[in-house]
């Protein structure tokens, strides 16, 4: 079975978000998919098998990931496995991607809507920084701060989100070169902070449509590797856009 690691939401290899790529040759156990997103040790490791996607931390599934989704139509579309639209069977239903003339992708994700919440017991001393809102979507909690120097330079207590009761917490606020920031930490599905987070922008993106009056934003994730996302906000779909680079390719052999 073939296995890469793909960078996404980059054009520059050691930048944007790492993910790894297995292709399957036929279906597998959860529990050795789990023990190679374990070996591999990235935030995410997609599997792929005919037209079923999915993604495993090295802790546990998740039922959306979209720099892990784009990482595997890079290698569809860069060893010529794939031209055109590609549909791939998720548990978040179907995903469409598909190569720009540009080399970049886009992907047509489910949208996640963000609802106003009070300020949860304990987060902001947690963040180490005072929220202006505070959001919940399907999937996690949305923190907008005061600025884009905030966010970058925000020390979480890691430890203490993991009590966050959702899958990781947004951190944004409004850009001075793109239209918004952001960083993504999710210690509670093992992933302390996540480079560059697609399917976070699933819900910065109808967020910050109606913040700016925009439906197309550019965001920035201010992670160490940083990456940039372009989003298009479609109703109850968002459209994410950018570029992978492949830096390995391999056998597995077990």
């Amino acid at each position: 079975m073939r296995l890469y690691t793909v960078d996404a939401f980059t054009s520059t290899a050691f930048q944007g978000n790492p993910a790894a790529v297995c292709l399957l040759d036929s279906p597998v156990t959860d529990g050795w998919m789990q023990s190679v997103a374990t070996e591999m040790n990235l935030s995410e490791t997609a599997f792929l098998h005919e037209d079923s996607l999915r993604w495993f931390t090295p802790a546990v599934e998740v039922t959306l990931c979209g720099h892990a989704t784009l990482a595997t139509a890079h290698v569809l579309y860069s060893t010529g496995a794939a031209s055109g639209p590609v549909e791939f069977r998720t548990a978040s239903g179907t995903l469409t991607v598909n190569q720009l003339p540009s080399g970049g992708i886009t992907m047509d994700f489910p949208a996640k809507e963000v609802t106003p919440v009070t300020l949860p017991a304990g987060l902001e001393k947690a963040l180490g920084a005072t929220p202006v809102r505070v959001g919940i979507s399907q999937l996690d909690l949305l923190v907008e701060l005061e600025s884009e120097e905030t966010v970058r330079n925000l020390t979480p207590d890691i430890p203490a989100l993991r009590s966050v009761d959702a899958r990781g917490v947004i951190v944004t606020a409004r850009g001075t070169e793109t239209d918004f920031v952001s960083r993504f930490f999710a210690p509670k599905v093992g992933v302390p902070e996540d480079p560059v987070t697609g399917s976070a922008h699933c819900a910065l993106s109808p967020y910050w449509s109606a913040r700016l009056g925009r439906a197309s934003l550019v965001g920035a994730q201010l992670s160490k590797r940083g990456g940039i996302v372009h989003v298009t906000y479609a109703g109850d779909r968002v459209h994410l856009a950018g570029n992978a680079v492949t830096v390995l390719s391999g056998t597995l052999h077990v």
